[in-house]
C-alpha cells in the first residue's frame, strides 16, 4: 500500500487494523495489510539475529534457517546463571578504595578488580533456552515468509502448497505451531544449546559472547515419549529449566505447542514445560489464537501514527511491537536481547544483561507518549521488588544511607562489575527515578506518587546529599563523576569536578523531590531539598554549548551524548525557558554535528532524533532517524550497534544486537507529533515542512490526557482530547486563529496562544476551526 493512499488519514490505520482483525482466526477472507503493518521475505534469515521474532516478554523465539533446517531459537527471561561474581569484594574494595587507587594512580588495581572479570568471567549471565529444528529439504522452495505484526504471529509458505502457522501468545507461556498442507512426514527435533559439547573452548571478549562451554554445565537429558519431546538442563548452584514441545498429526497436518519453565534449588515449578504444553493441547491451538490476537488488537489501538515517511512509519511499526513482544507486567524488565538470546553457542553480547547506564532507559521511553504506561509498570515493579538489594549495595559499596542501583545487573539486580564508572556509577538510581517521575506524571496516579515515586525519589536525594562532599568553592561534588562512557574504563574517565550528566542527574533529582514533596503536601520537605539543590554548581558551558565537565569539552565523536542530559531526556534547559537556554542547546547540538557520527553507534542517532525533535528542528529528526532505520537495523528490524550500510556513517561496523537503539527511535517520532515536558501541549512541534499529511492517534501526554490529532496539507484538522485523571490541559493553539468550535463539555480560557482547558475525568471534546 502506498503512503499516498492514506491521504493524511489518521482513521485509515485503525480501519485497516479492525479489516486485519477480522481475518485473524483464518476462516474469513483475508485483507491486505498496510505496508507498515507487515513484514516480508522471499527466504528464510540464515543467522539467528536476523530470525523473525515473536515474544510476550517472558517466552520468546527466532524463525531461521540453519543448515537448510527451519529453526525456532526458542527462549525464556529468567534463563540466568546468577553465579556470585567474587571479586565483588565491597568489604575491602569500595567506593573509597577506588578513590584513592585513583589518586594514587593506581588505578590498574582497580581494572583487575573490576573490570577484567566481566570480560574474562562466563557468569553470571544470562543464558539460552533450546531450539526446535524441522528437516523442510523435502518441501521445496519457500514462496514468502511474513510477520504480521497485527496479530504478532509468522506464516510461512512453500511453493508446494505447505503452510507454517506460528506465534507465541501474548500472556501466556506457550508457543504454537501447525504445518497446513503437507505433502511428506515432519516432526521436530529438540537441540539443546552446546553448554556440554566436548572440545577445547577459549575466552572471548563480552561483545562478541563467551562460549557456552565455559559455564561448565553438565550435560542435558533428552527424552522422547509419543509426540512428545522434554529437554531437561541443571545450571549453575541447582537452578533448572525444561523445554517441551508436544504435537498432533491430522492428516495432512501438524500442530504442536512448546513452553519453557524454570526454578531454583529447591524450588517447586508448579507450572513445569510439560504441563503447559498438556494444558495447551486441551484447551486448542484456535482458542489460545483468540485470546491472543484480543491482547494484539488491544495493543495496537492504544496508539497509531501516520507519516509520509515509508521508512520512518515501517520501522516504527515495527520497533513498537518489538515492545508489545518485549514488555510486561509480571515479566522481567527489557533487557539488552529482552526474549531474543543469542543462538550461536555463545553467551549473548554483553552477558544479556541489565545496563542502566542508557539500556533500560531508552528501553523504556516510547512507553509513555505511546500510552502503554502498563507495559512500563513491569520495570518499575521489578525496581521496587529489588529495592532492597540495591539498599544493601549501596550501604556496603559507598557506606552511604539512601538508595543507588548498580549500573549493570542481573536478573535479580545484583552487580556484575564491568567498567566501574558507569557498573557503580553514584547517579544510577537518578536517572532511574526520572522514569518514576513520567510515570506519575504521564499517569496522575497519586497512590503510584504517593507509594512509589515520591519514596524513590527521595530515597536518591539522601544518597547523593551523604555521599557528596564540599569542593574548594564551597560547592556540593561527587568524590568522583564520570560521564558514560567518555574515555571508556581508563583512569581518565573519572573527574575530580562534577561532570554535567552527573550534575543533570542530581540537580533534577532535588528539583523533582521538591515538586513531589510540595504535592503530597510536605512544604518543609520541599525546601529541604530547594535548600540542597542551591548547594550544586551549575553546568560547565562555553561557546560550544554543555561540555563534558570543566575544562573538558567535548573533543571527538563519542557514541554516548551523556554530556546532553540536562536538554534530553531531563528537560532542565529547555527552548521554553527562554534565549539563554535555546542558544546552550544550539550551540551544544552544533558541536555533534561538527565532530560528525564517525563513533557513534545506532542508538546516538535515534537518541540524536529525540534531541533534535526537543530541539523543534523537524528536518535534523527525521534525518537522523533516517540514518538509524536505514544503516543500523538488520532486515528483521533488529538494532545492532554498527553501520550495516556499508556508507560511512560510523567507524563502527560490528552487528552486536541490543535493543535500545530501536525503543529510542520510537520515541524520536512520537517528539516529532507532540511534546508536553515544558508545561504545555506541543501539537506537531518538529515536522519537516514537506511532511504536508501527518497525523497520530491516542499519543499520551503529561496529565494524563489522550490527544488525536490530523494536519492535511500543513494545516490542523481537527484535535480530540480525552481526559483520563480530569484537569486543566494547556494546549499551545494549533490552528491559525482563535475562531475554533468546541464539541463536548469542557471550561476553555485563552492565555496569549494558549488555550487552558479545563475537563473532568473520563470525559472528551474536539476542536476545529470553525
Amino acid at each position: 500500500m502506498k503512503i499516498e493512499e492514506l491521504s493524511g488519514n489518521i482513521l485509515a490505520f485503525t480501519l485497516l487494523c479492525l479489516f486485519a482483525t477480522a481475518s485473524c482466526t483464518g476462516k474469513e477472507k483475508k485483507q491486505p495489510l498496510p505496508y507498515y503493518m507487515e513484514l516480508s521475505f522471499p527466504n528464510l534469515a540464515q543467522s539467528w539475529d536476523e530470525g523473525i521474532p515473536l515474544g510476550n516478554a517472558m517466552l520468546g523465539a527466532l524463525i531461521w534457517q540453519k543448515e537448510g533446517k527451519l529453526r525456532f531459537s526458542l527462549d525464556r527471561a529468567d534463563l540466568w546463571d546468577l553465579r556470585e561474581t567474587k571479586n565483588l569484594d565491597f568489604e575491602n574494595h569500595d567506593f573509597n578504595w577506588v578513590k584513592k587507587q585513583w589518586e594514587d594512580k593506581q588505578y590498574g588495581a582497580v581494572q583487575r578488580q573490576y573490570d577484567l572479570p566481566y570480560d574474562t568471567l562466563a557468569g553470571p549471565s544470562k543464558i539460552p533456552g533450546a531450539a526446535l529444528e524441522f528437516d523442510i529439504s523435502e518441501l521445496g522452495e519457500i514462496a514468502s515468509v511474513i510477520l504480521d505484526l497485527q496479530k504478532a504471529s509468522s506464516e510461512i509458505r512453500w511453493e508446494n502448497g505447505t503452510i507454517l502457522r506460528t506465534f507465541v501468545h501474548a500472556t501466556e507461556p506457550v508457543g504454537w505451531y501447525r504445518f497446513e498442507n503437507l505433502k511428506v512426514d515432519l516432526l521436530p527435533e529438540m537441540v539443546p544449546p552446546p553448554y556440554a559439547v566436548a572440545g577445547p573452548s577459549e575466552a572471548l571478549d563480552p561483545v562478541s559472547g563467551q562460549d557456552l562451554r565455559r559455564l561448565g554445565y553438565p550435560p542435558g537429558t533428552l527424552s522422547e515419549e509419543e509426540n512428545t519431546i522434554t529437554y531437561e538442563q541443571e545450571g549453575w548452584d541447582g537452578f533448572r529449566f525444561q523445554v517441551n514441545t508436544r504435537w498432533k498429526e491430522n492428516g495432512n497436518q501438524l500442530e504442536g505447542s512448546w513452553s519453557i519453565s524454570s526454578g531454583k534449588k529447591g524450588q517447586e515449578t508448579s507450572n513445569l514445560a510439560e504441563k503447559v504444553t498438556e494444558k495447551a493441547f486441551n484447551k486448542g491451538m484456535e482458542d489460545y489464537q483468540k485470546s491472543h490476537v484480543a491482547w494484539w488488537d488491544s495493543f495496537w489501538q492504544q496508539s497509531s501514527i501516520t507519516l509520509p515517511d515509508t521508512l520512518l512509519q515501517r520501522q516504527y511499526y515495527m520497533d513498537m511491537y518489538k515492545l508489545g513482544a518485549a514488555a510486561r507486567q509480571g515479566a522481567p524488565p527489557i533487557s539488552l536481547q529482552s526474549v531474543w538470546t543469542a543462538d550461536n553457542g555463545k553467551l549473548p553480547p554483553w552477558k544479556g544483561d541489565f545496563h542502566h547506564d542508557l539500556n533500560t532507559q531508552l528501553s523504556y521511553w516510547p512507553t509513555y507518549k505511546g500510552n502503554h504506561l502498563a507495559l512500563e509498570k513491569g520495570f518499575l515493579d521489578w525496581l521496587n521488588q529489588h529495592k532492597p538489594t540495591f539498599e544493601k549495595y549501596t550501604r556496603a559499596y559507598f557506606d552511604s544511607n539512601g538508595l543507588n542501583v548498580p549500573g549493570v545487573t542481573t536478573l535479580e539486580g545484583d552487580p556484575m562489575g564491568g567498567w566501574i564508572q558507569y557498573a557503580f556509577g553514584p547517579t544510577v538510581s537518578a536517572w532511574l527515578g526520572h522514569h518514576y517521575y513520567l510515570h506519575w506524571r504521564y499517569s496522575m496516579d497519586r497512590e503510584f506518587l504517593k507509594n512509589e515515586a515520591y519514596p524513590w525519589i527521595r530515597e536518591v536525594a539522601i544518597f547523593l546529599r551523604e555521599l557528596s562532599i564540599r569542593g574548594e568553592d564551597g560547592k556540593r561534588k561527587l568524590p568522583l563523576s564520570s560521564s558514560p562512557e567518555i574515555h571508556n574504563n581508563e583512569a581518565r574517565a573519572w573527574f575530580d569536578k562534577m561532570t554535567n550528566y552527573d550534575l543533570a542527574l542530581v540537580r533534577w533529582t532535588y528539583t523533582t523531590a521538591s515538586e513531589l514533596a510540595l504535592e503530597l503536601g510536605n512544604p518543609d520537605e520541599a525546601e529541604e531539598w530547594n535548600t540542597v539543590l542551591a548547594e550544586w554548581p551549575d553546568y560547565a558551558i562555553d561557546e560550544t554549548g554543555l561540555l563534558v565537565a570543566p575544562g573538558e569539552p567535548l573533543k571527538e565523536s563519542h557514541r554516548h551524548f551523556s554530556q546532553i542530559m540536562a536538554i534530553h531526556p531531563l528537560g532542565l534547559i529547555d527552548p521554553s525557558n527562554g534565549e539563554k537556554d535555546r542558544e546552550i542547546i544550539e550551540n551544544t547540538i552544533a558541536r555533534l554535528d561538527e565532530l560528525g557520527s564517525s563513533y557513534w553507534t545506532g542508538y546516538s542517532f535515534a537518541w540524536l532524533g529525540n534531541l533534535k525533535a526537543r530541539a523543534g528542528d523537524g528536518e535534523g529528526a527525521a534525518s537522523a532517524l533516517r540514518d538509524f532505520a536505514s544503516s543500523f537495523v538488520l532486515p528483521n528490524s533488529f538494532h545492532v550497534n554498527g553501520d550495516q550500510s556499508g556508507t560511512g556513517k560510523s567507524n563502527f561496523t560490528y552487528r552486536p544486537f541490543t535493543l535500545e537503539g530501536n525503543f529510542a527511535f520510537a520515541a524520536g517520532i512520537q517528539e516529532m507529533l507532540i511534546q508536553s515536558h515544558s508545561g504545555v501541549v506541543k501539537l506537531f512541534p518538529a515536522i519537516p515542512e514537506d511532511w504536508k499529511s501527518v497525523g497520530f492517534e491516542k499519543l499520551r501526554t503529561e496529565g494524563a490526557f489522550l490527544v488525536s490529532a490530523e494536519s492535511i496539507e500543513g494545516k490542523v484538522e481537527e484535535v480530540i482530547i480525552y481526559s483520563e485523571a480530569g484537569g486543566v490541559i494547556p494546549l499551545i493553539n494549533p490552528f491559525p486563529n482563535k475562531d475554533i468550535a468546541v464539541k463536548g463539555n469542557a471550561d476553555i480560557q485563552w492565555e496569549e496562544n494558549t488555550l487552558l482547558i479545563s475537563m473532568l475525568a473520563g470525559t472528551e471534546i474536539s476542536l476545529k476551526l470553525k
